[in-house]
């Protein structure tokens, strides 16, 4: 029966978006004609108020009305312009999380619930939220320490919000599986692993405890870092449904009047963000990936505080080199080395010409060395290398999409800073050590010291893999031998699966018609 909600929850996204006008402001540009008759059709159901809006203001009125589990899924897909298109990829980015408070004693509920404790018990005061997001509100506290008072901020995770999610997920998983079925040409940017990106995504994110750890993880890794920081934890008053947190008191990077008024350097605040970020990308590999102007604070001493690390990106080695490469390639406009780098990560098909794909790298970079640098964009510039890869059919890859999204709103951050902002003069500390550390002979080393370890490893695991080997061809030739049989049991299950398969389809094919024909009925 699942399925049967999942295609009502569908009609209802559907009924939403025609009605806030949605469907009607959907480009239709080289689109069958028939797409065209179905807009027309859409915007005489318009509300007459969602005609007067922008498209962008349509699209936040349909998922507010949607509910808090679509903010989220709007949030995710604004990082995936690969997925939904980059102009809804900008709407959907100014989606924020304004969401309604839920009442204290629900969020005091939760905390009991999760640490086994009273909020009496835990905090010296426990006062009204301050903000609210699609997933969880933040209540400032204060807790008793051997030095006195200290003010804390403490999240607590929105009632019902894994069950609401695990609902509208259903409806998001059909869409893909149609999306693959029917529309072949977009099977390339793989809608149900990207569905599952967004599963596994947001299942971190409501288990606080994790956050947590990408709090810990990136204070570990920042430690001597100059310039940059993260909350410190509270593991103590920190569980699934609630973390707790040192209290941020700054001046958010939005406010730069604010900043300029408290006598920071905006043109070094802009630097060291870009740098920091750099930093974790290439030197770490993990990285905060919601690093918008809420989400970062400048400390009274100019440190940078960034935090809500519910979303964080992963960059593995091969990733890592993939991306210096580029750009240095880029910068020493030696393009056939930006091809070969493609081909030899694996992520265009070999069966492409590795020539002609420099020469299309070439023409994103040949007009790039023509600009003065303050006016060169590096996340524009990978943008374009996005848009150029979809010709040679490169498959999308999430981490390197969120790793660019993630490069726009920083560097967008930046420029606000400093208009005049040089993104290759203040990266190229950070980009040139590392390609100096893992791209010469410091790399040589690094990888036979690996080689190494995958070596023993294997060495350890020989035995159990000759075991395996004996046993499976042992198998196979018993086969070989006897054929593949089943029992009784076995093949009566298969067969009164496939019946009970082709009732449900049936039944469900007649539920989803009588609705759509009330729902007909309703509108004349």
């Amino acid at each position: 029966m699942s399925t049967i909600g999942a295609y009502f929850r569908l009609a209802r996204v559907g009924w939403v978006l025609v009605r806030e006008g949605v469907v009607s402001a959907l480009p239709s540009d080289g689109l069958p004609a028939m797409v065209g008759v179905a807009k027309s059709a859409a915007s005489l159901l318009t509300r007459k108020r969602a005609r007067q809006e922008e498209r962008s203001d349509r699209l936040a009125r349909a998922v507010e009305r949607l509910g808090p589990s679509y903010v989220k899924i709007g949030q995710f897909f604004a990082t995936r312009p690969d997925v939904v298109g980059a102009d809804f990829a900008e709407d959907l980015s100014g989606l924020q999380d304004r969401m309604a408070f839920f009442p204290t004693e629900e969020a005091r509920t939760s905390i009991r619930e999760s640490l086994g404790r009273t909020v009496d018990d835990l905090y010296v005061t426990f006062n009204e939220p301050i903000a609210a997001a699609s997933i969880a509100q933040v209540h400032p506290a204060e807790i008793e320490t051997p030095n006195g008072r200290k003010k804390v901020a403490v999240k607590v995770i929105r009632p019902g919000v894994r069950k609401r999610f695990a609902a509208d997920l259903e409806a998001m998983y059909l869409v893909a599986h149609l999306q693959e079925r029917f529309l072949p040409l977009t099977r390339r940017l793989r809608p149900v692993e990207v569905t599952k990106t967004l599963e596994q995504t947001t299942k971190v994110e409501m288990d606080l405890r994790l956050e947590a750890a990408a709090l810990s993880e990136i204070a570990e890794n920042t430690r001597d870092d100059p310039g940059f920081r993260v909350p410190e934890v509270d593991w103590e008053r920190t569980g699934r449904d609630v973390v707790t947190m040192e209290w941020i008191d700054g001046i958010k990077m939005s406010d730069v009047e604010a900043l300029r008024a408290a006598g920071h350097d905006l043109n070094h605040l802009a630097d060291t963000l870009i740098q920091s970020f750099l930093r974790h990308t290439l030197r770490d590999g993990f990285f905060h990936a919601d690093m918008h102007p809420g989400n970062l604070f400048v400390a009274p001493d100019g440190t940078i505080v960034a935090v809500d690390m519910g979303i964080a990106g992963r960059l593995g080695k091969k990733e890592r080199r993939f991306l210096a490469e580029i750009l240095y390639g880029f910068i020493t406009r030696d393009y056939m080395r930006v091809a070969e780098v493609h081909f030899e990560a694996g992520y265009v098909p070999s069966h492409h010409d590795m020539a002609s794909f420099a020469q299309a790298i070439r023409a994103i970079g040949e007009p790039i060395h023509g600009q003065p640098a303050e006016t060169i964009s590096m996340a524009k510039l990978l943008t374009l290398l996005f848009e150029v890869t979809e010709l040679f059919d490169m498959e999308t890859r999430p981490e390197l999409v969120m790793l660019q999204k993630t490069m726009v709103v920083v560097e967008g951050v930046s420029r606000i800073l400093n208009p005049q902002f040089n993104m290759w003069k203040a990266s190229d500390p950070v980009v040139s050590g590392w390609i100096r550390d893992n791209l010469g002979p410091k790399r040589i080393a690094t990888d036979l010291k690996d080689g190494m370890k995958a070596a023993f490893r294997l060495a350890e695991a020989l035995p159990e893999i000759a075991a395996k080997t004996e046993k499976f061809h042992s198998e196979v030739m018993q086969m070989s031998e006897h054929g593949l049989r089943f029992d009784k049991a076995t093949a009566e299950a298969i067969g009164k699966a496939e019946a009970r398969h082709s009732r449900l389809g049936r039944l469900a094919l007649w539920i989803i018609a009588i609705a759509l024909v009330a729902i007909a009925i309703q509108i004349g």
